[in-house]
């Protein structure tokens, strides 16, 4: 029957206080945080009646937290949990209690966290947190989107398979170049299954080889092949991330994979969180941002942002609910009227259109005379050989056309107000703030391995997003208690 954890009184809990220092990150983050949240949270997820004892749901929450923190494999986190006492210290346990089964934490994400609103939940925490310590005293939020590549990046699963066995072949020859003679015939087949079976019997041949495999750089590698292909069994249908879509940094470079779009106090305390697919518009999920924040209990009385969240949309959205918006207009988002908006948005980044099906415009023109009564137009022209073959065409690409463009009205004098605000010491003083988010993305992505998902699928990206928001957050409290 899963209950609040008991008082551990084992003989040996002094321990703790000799080998895991006042000072030891996870000694403060458990000073810090108080976890019953997530036994609140998760209790009506298990059985308390029937069955054998569950691992408590806090330790197992902890677990993925230390994974998170290290940026390592379930196996190599359960593996230092058995030796190092701050873990265990952590992790509620007594310096002699035996670890759990990495496989129970696969079984956790799956099974315990589905359904929960993790994302909102833990930035939430972390806010309420940050409010009560008196850190949160700013009501600015600066937003913006960053870039996660698929776990496939529109590799197939048998391309991640021979690329991981490479990479976990050549760093063995590193130790050992003896051990080419030892593995298995590589597979010429395209088949998946060939694949792994391939991958299986090399796994066996390194196991074997225990000195090898006590090497961590070794280690590590092994560890995730056997995760990977553990994953490729159980989703052998699965030919690449389905969820994952492309998205556009620049005209000329591309990504395949998500986009998490952020907010963010002057306090570097991230205040709310989107977890979207790549092609999607950054401004479009300003007021989701802006609602988020204030649900998480910050007061929002600014928003700093880039031309992304410049639309006229969230000007007006901003003006109404009286709260300034910094961010510089460009006459191309900020269009006003124009047909077929929800078919067509604007990519800052590249400066161009993108369709619904996720097809980016090749070039654009300026047309129409200067001094008219009527506007100049920007025309953006597409790939008509995509157009063709497009799965989605109808309605939008004529059979037989030799072009396909989209036209919009440019209408610079549509905003006159923001451009006046624009030019003034409040709008250039809050403009310098924005290089915050974007050194927070930055330990996101470095520091906390968010530049790769670490699974397939949305949900997966949202509690790899979770997880990762949480530590981040975590540390900022820490560092500005300190």
């Amino acid at each position: 029957m899963i209950q609040h954890q008991q008082v551990n009184l084992s003989p040996y809990m002094a321990i703790y206080d000799i080998v895991v220092p006042k000072d030891n990150v996870l000694r403060k983050i458990n000073d810090l945080v108080d976890f019953s949240f997530v036994y609140e949270e998760l209790v009506d997820k298990y059985c308390l009646d029937n069955g054998r004892n569950a691992i408590h749901p806090i330790r197992m929450f902890k677990y993925l937290l230390l994974k998170c923190i290290h940026n390592v494999s379930d196996v190599d986190i359960v593996e230092r949990s058995k030796y190092d006492m701050s873990f265990k210290y952590f992790l509620d346990m007594a310096p002699e209690d035996p670890v759990i089964e990495p496989s129970s934490l696969t079984k956790f994400r799956k099974l315990r966290l589905k359904d929960v609103n993790l994302l909102d939940m833990l930035i939430n925490k972390t806010v309420e947190i940050a409010i009560e310590k008196e850190i949160i005293k700013s009501k600015s939020i600066i937003v913006d989107a960053t870039h996660t590549q698929s776990r496939y990046n529109q590799k197939s699963a048998k391309e991640v398979l021979v690329d991981r066995s490479k990479n976990l072949r050549k760093t063995i020859y590193q130790v050992d170049e003896t051990m080419k003679s030892k593995f298995p015939t590589k597979t010429t087949s395209d088949v998946l299954e060939d694949q792994i079976e391939y991958c299986e019997k090399l796994i066996k041949v390194i196991e074997k080889e225990e000195v090898i495999c006590e090497f961590p750089k070794v280690k590590e590698k092994l560890n995730l092949l056997k995760e990977t292909v553990a994953d490729d069994i159980e989703h052998l249908q699965l030919s690449k991330d389905e969820d994952a879509k492309t998205g556009h940094k620049t005209v000329d470079s591309s990504f395949f994979g998500y986009k998490t779009h952020i907010a963010l106090s002057e306090e570097r305390i991230i205040t709310a969180a989107v977890v979207t697919t790549g092609e999607k518009n950054d401004g479009k999920q300003l007021e989701t941002l802006i609602e988020k924040s204030m649900e998480a209990g910050m007061e929002v009385d600014t928003v700093i942002g880039d031309a992304a969240y410049s639309e006229k949309g969230n000007i007006e959205y901003t003006k109404t609910n009286e709260m300034k918006l910094i961010a510089k207009l460009n006459p191309v988002v900020t269009q006003g009227n124009r047909k077929k908006e929800d078919e067509f948005e604007f990519n800052k980044d590249a400066s161009m259109y993108v369709c619904k099906a996720g097809h980016m415009a090749i070039r654009k023109a300026r047309t129409g005379k200067k001094g008219v009564a009527t506007n100049q137009t920007h025309t953006y022209y597409f790939n008509v050989e995509k157009c063709k073959v497009c799965p989605i065409k109808e309605g939008c690409y004529k059979d037989g056309a030799k072009s396909k463009t989209y036209s919009v009205s440019i209408k610079s004098n549509i905003h006159k107000e923001q451009i006046a605000f624009q030019e003034s010491d409040y709008f250039k003083e809050k403009s310098k703030e924005r290089y915050k988010i974007e050194a927070k993305n930055s330990e996101l992505k470095h520091r906390h391995g968010y530049d790769v998902a670490s699974s397939s699928g949305l949900i997966g990206m949202e509690l790899q997003g979770a997880m990762s928001i949480f530590t981040v957050n975590l540390k900022r409290i820490l560092k500005l208690i300190g």
